[in-house]
């Protein structure tokens, strides 16, 4: 469990189209702490900087320089201004379901025999990269190829503690329920704690009872898996126990009504702190310090033998459980989360921190040893460090996300479960938002919107980390048939990869790759590239590491960000990470293709991946978000060094930002706090960085990452599916899918624009549209054959 308690500041703090979107849950109540979610609506912001046209995107155009406004979207787009047309963005939300757009008629040729389908609006293929057609398709919407619907995939939760997936993980669990998609949540410890099933009030007067601490713990998770899944908290499960592969006994639940939501109990020892150094934790088992660490055995569990791991046993336990369930998605926790810069204690708890690690090691173990397996894609959340952070959600998913946790610490005190031990966690009663972690949910890896890209020939690559490697699917041209998933040599890849072209055509990838080493103490993170070996080719290089700016583990964790990466007008590129200092740093490539050393490059209080684009005159510009602004580097001329770090104005943004240049500057996307709304701004860098025209899109809430090409916008909307928005004044559509990480996207030739999904199935997924403002989406086109493995 959270330690210190919910409430006690830290130190320093693709589902099927038919369920895809949740319903109402039997038996829901009311929730005081949620309203309904206003109009997403484009307008003025009160915060927003001057703007000629705020809340307008008709001037967001680039058909000339002389046409683009400040706080619009100009250099972001190819179409004439004649044909932009300004208008309200409407997406209201009902309190409990989602309304399904009308499904307009999507007009796109088939292009290959292999049946690679592009949509152009009735255009031929190659004469989309002229100009728009007619929207007369004729009898070339009879020549469609259809399409499959997504597969839910099969997700699997591992946390520390009960109630790290509620608090960290939703509301992307709750989605995934609502859907009715295959969801099983493993719990490493019993977190047992002090054995005080109390709030402050009572605690004194309570006696400590671990084994009956962690069974009320236990009801609590049954009774919020039950009310997320059934509307009943009440609804009946069937324990057993299971072996584990570690040598121990595992109680598995399964719930009668809906079997396919499965919990996994491991009840080892919890560490009982934050950060004070307890040998018998998960930290001392992984660091060595004990060789066995001991089970924690609920009062009510079916499991009655007690029993003890080695650090081995404990990966084997794990390594079995992803083989029981095949998982396409596993959802984690941070096994690299920092330390706070004053106190140097860990901004997470330590068995969040250890407990994530030995899920890395369980799943390197599995796509290493194990070939009868689907694909695999990971997906990692923040936690404690939520709570310093601007809210990410809208106050109808916050309240959602608040009524399961009510549920979890049983604040009715009502005996539904016929439990002595107690129906929830009554520690968590006095406080169930926690410190103001049920505002917010954030990734901690994977949420760059660079891993789409196209190149000179007007075929699209996309690179996504499955199975601890880099996956590449590649298009050949404008209409060859999709290739993939191809796995690149190289094993240990972190989730999160952005792509850079190279002056000579060539695209280059880059991510982080975690080694374990021989001693605990050497597990570190470090910067790594791939190149292809021509412009156009299959083959890339081997990884070249640019190494870390952290000088050991234990010094900050190996908490490095995602890398940054672009290359300005004088053909050098150059990477940047936040380090653990929360400060940027920086390599550049030399003109003799050697890298210099990481450069400090100042900032203070950095928070998430920095972004990075370059603007019409080649000039770099880099972004980074802290906990109230923005700031930013900009070069003064192509080739330069970047100049100094500069206050933006900006007011807080929710995490991540999307950097995308063009002929006027560059453009900012982010969402606003507390909203999930779109919002945007253009920076430049002439006589220094500076921003204007900040901007409100509106959208369908929602979190996580935005990307945007030509007309298009897209990111994660309320519900879980991908929200989209083809033009100014256009609704934003919902499409079915639920997807991992961040979407991406980029446009081909001078009129097309791509969008991509990894979805939960761990396939990909991609459609494409005319960029112009009539345009519409196709549907999705899944690449390759069903994730089911061999």
């Amino acid at each position: 469990m959270p330690d210190p308690h919910p409430g006690t500041p830290s130190p320093t703090q693709p589902g099927t189209p038919t369920a895809a979107v949740p319903g109402p849950r039997a038996g829901s109540r009311p929730s005081p702490r949620t309203g309904s979610r206003p109009d997403a609506r484009s307008g003025p912001d009160t915060a927003a900087l001057p703007s000629p046209r705020t809340g307008s995107r008709a001037d967001a155009r680039s058909s000339s320089d002389a046409d683009a406004r400040p706080g619009s979207r100009a250099d972001a787009r190819s179409s004439s201004d004649a044909d932009a047309r300004p208008g309200p963005h409407p997406a209201r939300r009902d309190r409990h379901r989602h309304r399904h757009r009308l499904v307009k008629v999507v007009v796109f040729c088939a292009a290959t025999a292999a049946g690679s389908m592009l949509v152009l609006r009735g255009n031929e293929a190659l004469a989309a990269l002229g100009s728009p057609a007619s929207p007369d398709a004729g009898p070339l919407a009879a020549a469609a190829a259809t399409h499959e619907n997504p597969d839910p995939g099969r997700v699997l939760q591992i946390v520390a503690h009960p109630d790290d997936d509620l608090y960290f993980m939703n509301p992307d669990l709750r989605y995934s329920i609502s859907a009715g998609h295959p969801v099983t949540s493993v719990y490493l410890t019993s977190g047992e704690a002090d054995g005080i099933n109390a709030g402050a009030a009572k605690k004194a007067s309570t006696a400590p009872n671990k084994p009956a601490y962690a069974e009320a713990r236990q009801n609590g998770i049954r009774a919020a898996y039950a009310r997320m899944a059934t509307g009943d908290r009440r609804s009946a499960w069937k324990r057993t126990v299971i072996p584990t592969d570690g040598g121990g006994r595992a109680e598995l639940d399964v719930l009668v009504a809906r079997p396919e939501v499965n919990l996994v109990w491991l009840q080892m020892r919890e560490a009982g702190n934050v950060y004070a150094d307890r040998p018998d934790s998960l930290h001392g088992l992984w660091d060595g310090r004990v060789e066995r660490l001991e089970s924690v055995l609920a009062s009510g569990t079916p499991v009655r033998q007690p029993f003890t791991y080695t650090k081995e046993q404990v990966v084997r336990t794990l390594l079995g459980v992803l083989e029981r369930y095949r998982p396409t998605t596993v959802r984690m926790q941070d096994p690299t989360p920092g330390r706070h810069a004053d106190t140097r204690r860990y901004t997470d708890h330590q068995d969040h921190m250890y407990g994530a690690r030995f899920a890395q090691a369980a799943l390197a173990a599995y796509a290493k040893d194990v070939k009868d397996r689907p694909h695999f894609a990971v997906q990692n959340y923040l936690g404690y460090l939520n709570g310093s952070l601007p809210s990410s959600l809208d106050p109808v998913e916050a309240g959602e996300k608040l009524d399961i946790l009510d549920t979890y610490a049983w604040l009715d005190r009502s005996d539904h479960c016929g439990s002595e031990a107690g129906c929830g966690d009554l520690k968590v009663a006095d406080h169930p938002a926690g410190n103001n972690w049920t505002q917010t949910v954030n990734y901690a890896r994977g949420t760059s919107t660079s891993w789409l890209t196209s190149d000179r020939e007007h075929g699209l690559w996309a690179f996504k980390v499955l199975d601890g490697q880099v996956a590449v699917w590649h298009r050949a041209g404008l209409i060859g048939a999709w290739s993939g998933p191809r796995l690149l040599p190289g094993t240990g890849m972190d989730p999160g990869i952005s792509t850079a072209t190279l002056p000579d055509g060539r695209i280059a990838a880059f991510g982080t790759r975690t080694s374990f080493g021989a001693r605990p103490a050497d597990y570190s993170r470090e910067v790594v590239l791939a190149v292809q070996r021509a412009p156009g080719s299959e083959e890339f290089g081997p990884w070249e590491s640019l190494g870390t700016p952290e000088t050991a583990d234990e010094e900050w964790t190996s908490d490095i960000s995602a890398p940054a990466v672009s290359v300005d007008g004088a053909g050098q590129p150059a990477v940047y990470v936040r380090d653990g200092a929360h400060t940027l740093r920086g390599r550049v490539r030399a003109a003799d293709g050697g890298w210099g050393p990481w450069l400090r490059l100042g900032g203070s209080g950095l928070t998430g991946n920095p972004v990075t684009a370059v603007d019409g005159a080649g000039r770099r510009v880099v972004l980074a978000g802290t906990a109230r602004t923005v700031v930013g580097w900009a070069q003064p001329r192509p080739g330069a060094p970047l100049g100094p770090v500069t206050g933006t104005g900006l007011p807080d943004t929710a995490l991540p930002l999307t950097a995308q240049g063009g002929p006027t500057g560059v453009r900012l996307w982010f969402r606003k706090p507390g909203s999930g709304n779109v919002r945007t701004a253009l920076v430049t860098a002439d006589g220094g960085l500076r921003v204007s025209g900040l901007t409100d899109l509106g959208g369908l809430s929602g979190f996580g990452a935005v990307t945007a090409s030509g007309h298009l916008l897209a990111g994660r909307a309320a519900g879980g599916q991908l929200g989209s928005e083809v033009g100014p004044g256009r609704p934003w559509e919902r499409s079915p899918l639920m997807f991992v990480g961040s979407p991406s996207s980029t446009t081909t030739g001078r009129n097309m624009v791509s969008l991509a999904v990894v979805g939960l199935d761990a396939r990909l997924y991609v459609t494409s549209s005319a960029d112009a403002p009539d345009a519409y989406l196709a549907p999705w086109q899944p690449v390759g054959p069903r994730n089911t493995g061999p």
